[in-house]
């Protein structure tokens, strides 16, 4: 087998447009696909997918961004925490700009706090060997891709008997989000693109219910355009067929089983919380991930449970993040949309993730073209 070529084999215009061909000959009605992974949304946007396809596709923009779906009372959870000049906070890429209630994580650092922002989890054993009189507290995110991470980090810790380290758990899981907008009923979602990286990790087994309880397939895809081409057709296909199935696309990285070893590595640190406030969403039962009761001492809500704050924090009042998230709203149907709200100075989440929708929107999108 030949090396495979990303940008000939998965971002070629030819083949991109015979499939966009295939798609306008064989669709018979409207269809709206809610692509659940921001990754995915981007990929849209900036290829100009939308713009090829038939008018009878419309795509609705999920939940599937770790920063944006994290409510303000988590955010002020880490802008507690780092108060303390005792302790470090460390975290991924965009969260530390993601508006809390009154401040951000990287207002805090601009005032002195020690918050940091690593690339990999396990930079947190590092940071922890380096200030041995400091707590160092990672604020884990992220939805069951990197969920795995921060229970191999967990047992590293264990394993080394490093006694400084501790963890704000906040990973989420896909299933719980989507049928709670299933259960409302307030978007109209005949099919889902479902999200490539939490597949590899949990297969595409879990994808199963949902499908059977909503009659709505769902496609697993990868990340390149002919991927989400691909997906499309597949799902047209399977309503022309009158089946409603999980099907995966992205065959190279997914099955249906998932990695097995990830999978027990997570069950061996982690167990479902009864409850999780959403952005956007409210509060979904069993939709997060919190430490079992056996490694308490490593769980910074149990730890520094008397500073936590534990107010709900509603969304700014002229942000519309919670309802693109409900797949209710477009991001150019936001009065503050690319004026008051900029990837430079954001009011909202979804503006903040480099995975957002009105990030994508913002970067690749003409608001005029996706009106039509």
């Amino acid at each position: 087998m030949g090396k495979v070529d990303f940008l000939k084999d998965f971002r070629d215009g030819k083949k991109i447009i015979a499939i966009s061909k295939l798609i306008e000959k064989e669709i018979d009605r409207p269809i709206n696909i809610m692509e659940v992974c921001g990754g995915h949304t981007h990929t849209i946007m900036k290829y100009g997918l939308k713009q090829i396809l038939p008018k009878e596709i419309e795509f609705i923009h999920g939940p599937g961004c770790p920063v944006c779906v994290m409510p303000k009372e988590r955010i002020d959870h880490g802008i507690a925490l780092c108060q303390n000049e005792k302790n470090i906070l460390v975290t991924l890429g965009d969260m530390i700009r993601v508006p809390g209630s009154e401040s951000s994580l990287a207002k805090e650092r601009s005032k002195g706090k020690n918050v940091k922002m690593v690339y990999s989890p396990f930079d947190v054993l590092k940071i922890a060997q380096e200030n041995p009189d400091k707590n160092v507290i990672y604020f884990a995110i992220g939805f069951e891709t990197t969920t795995p991470m921060t229970a191999s980090v967990m047992e590293k810790v264990l394993e080394n008997k490093i006694k400084n380290v501790f963890f704000h758990v906040n990973h989420v899981l896909v299933p719980p989000p989507i049928k709670a907008i299933m259960e409302s009923k307030e978007a109209r979602i005949d099919a889902f693109i479902g999200p490539s990286h939490v597949s590899v990790i949990t297969g595409a087994k879990i994808y199963k219910e949902i499908v059977d309880s909503y009659k709505t397939p769902i496609v697993v895809a990868g990340f390149e355009p002919v991927d989400i081409m691909e997906s499309v057709l597949k799902i047209i296909r399977q309503f022309k067929e009158n089946k409603r199935e999980v099907e995966i696309q992205y065959t190279r990285a997914v099955n249906w089983e998932g990695n097995i070893k990830a999978q027990k590595l997570i069950e061996k640190y982690f167990e479902i919380r009864d409850t999780f406030r959403w952005r956007g969403l409210g509060d979904i039962p069993f939709s997060a991930l919190k430490i079992k009761d056996k490694f308490s001492f490593l769980d910074a809500e149990v730890v520094f449970k008397d500073i936590l704050p534990n107010k709900p924090v509603d969304d700014h009042k002229l942000c519309i993040c919670g309802d693109i998230l409900k797949g209710i709203a477009k991001p150019y149907e936001c009065k503050v949309f690319g004026k008051a709200c900029t990837p430079e100075n954001p009011l909202g989440s979804c503006m903040v993730s480099s995975e957002g929708a009105c990030a994508a929107y913002y970067k690749y999108g003409n608001p005029e073209v996706f009106k039509q």
